[in-house]
């Protein structure tokens, strides 16, 4: 537990920063909470951070539980177009500490979320929460699923509001606080 409380303070310093910035002029994107280099700075050390857990999250739970993240990111504006589903299916196979688990295992994974949730966005994201939540009891697997979301989120130096909401929705079926993610 030792590391897990050294990244959550890591993760506090960075918000306050973030916090700091707007206070003191920050410029972040309308509806944006922070200013887009702390988010990016919290993106970056939740990467890192999720690498240092590389060698924990080897679970069955933690890989469908990701991919059902990945695909609601990606469907959070209630579509995926082809070519944000092979940006986000890319981020998912170079992502280092998903390279635990074998390509095809992961795409047919993020695939088969992302087609249900464009047949019925709805049922699918339903569906999506429902296989996040299965990792509620490992809270190092549950920290891990919303930090995936968050770095695959913004892989493009933004996370816009209806990922934010996805992200929010998925720290409450995991019960955490969607606070320790800056969101």
């Amino acid at each position: 537990m030792a590391m897990w409380d050294r990244i959550k303070d890591q993760a506090k310093g960075l918000q306050q920063q973030a916090q700091g910035a707007r206070g003191a002029g920050g410029h972040g994107r309308p509806g944006s909470r922070s200013s887009g280099v702390s988010r990016a700075q919290l993106v970056s050390t939740l990467k890192s951070q999720l690498t240092s857990l590389k060698t924990e999250l080897k679970s069955g739970a933690y890989r469908d539980a990701s991919m059902a993240m990945c695909a609601l990111v990606a469907a959070a504006d209630g579509h995926v177009d082809p070519a944000e589903r092979q940006h986000v299916e890319s981020l998912i196979l170079h992502n280092d500490v998903l390279q635990n688990f074998p390509p095809e295992q992961l795409r047919q994974r993020f695939n088969k979320h992302v087609d249900q949730l464009a047949f019925d966005f709805q049922q699918g994201k339903a569906e999506a929460l429902q296989e996040i939540a299965k990792t509620a009891k490992k809270p190092t697997e549950a920290r891990a699923v919303v930090q995936t979301g968050f770095v695959v989120a913004g892989a493009d130096g933004f996370v816009a509001p209806a990922e934010e909401q996805v992200l929010r929705e998925a720290c409450s079926v995991l019960g955490l606080s969607a606070q320790e993610f800056g969101l």
